[in-house]
């Protein structure tokens, strides 16, 4: 006999896409996502490389047409798989689950990671400007040197440290916090 059978929901397994993001939140999130921070802090790189800022425009405009591209790619797939999962959903109904579950995880271990870490570390850099105390040979614990590597702690990175801590912690309260730390930061990010 099981006493509390009845009393326990049925695990539901399918994925169900949530509608939680409007017209505004949906624009913000791509547009935050296809900008990147990398123009805060690739810009000069590229300026250097032209060599002069006719170039640099054609650059830009080269690579807004290509992320236009892009977008309407997703919107389409998007459009004929209104799935929870994007990419992960894309690559298991194209090729096979095998290929979506390769990607998860290499999105989960070293794209996602790699990508936030580097935000962090242009994060931190920039606050270095307005805050000289946060800076990358301000250490808290001084190198320990072990082979070919050095193990520290900076300010600088502490401060990306918390940094993906606190946005992590933000997420996982949920959506409707979540898109507002978005809006946020896309708005500050667009107006920069």
């Amino acid at each position: 006999m099981k006493p509390f059978a009845d009393s326990i929901p049925p695990i539901d397994t399918e994925n169900k896409l949530i509608r939680g993001l409007g017209l505004l939140d949906s624009t913000m999130l791509v547009a935050g996502s296809m900008i990147g921070s990398g123009i805060f802090i690739v810009s000069s790189i590229i300026a250097r490389q032209v060599g002069a800022p006719g170039w640099l425009l054609v650059v830009w405009i080269v690579t807004g047409l290509l992320t236009l591209v892009a977008a309407l790619s997703y919107g389409e797939l998007a459009a004929m798989m209104p799935k929870a999962g994007g990419q992960y959903v894309y690559l298991r109904e194209a090729f096979s689950p095998l290929w979506g579950f390769l990607y998860g995880w290499t999105l989960f271990l070293v794209i996602q990671t790699g990508t936030i870490a580097a935000v962090a570390v242009g994060f931190s850099r920039y606050m270095g400007v307005l805050i000289p105390w946060v800076s990358e040979s301000n250490y808290l614990v001084v190198p320990i040197r072990l082979g070919g590597y050095a193990l520290s702690l900076s300010t600088a990175q502490l401060v990306g440290l918390l940094l993906i801590a606190l946005l992590t912690f933000t997420n996982t309260l949920g959506l409707k916090l979540g898109k507002i730390v978005q809006n946020v930061f896309t708005t500050a990010k667009t107006g920069a």
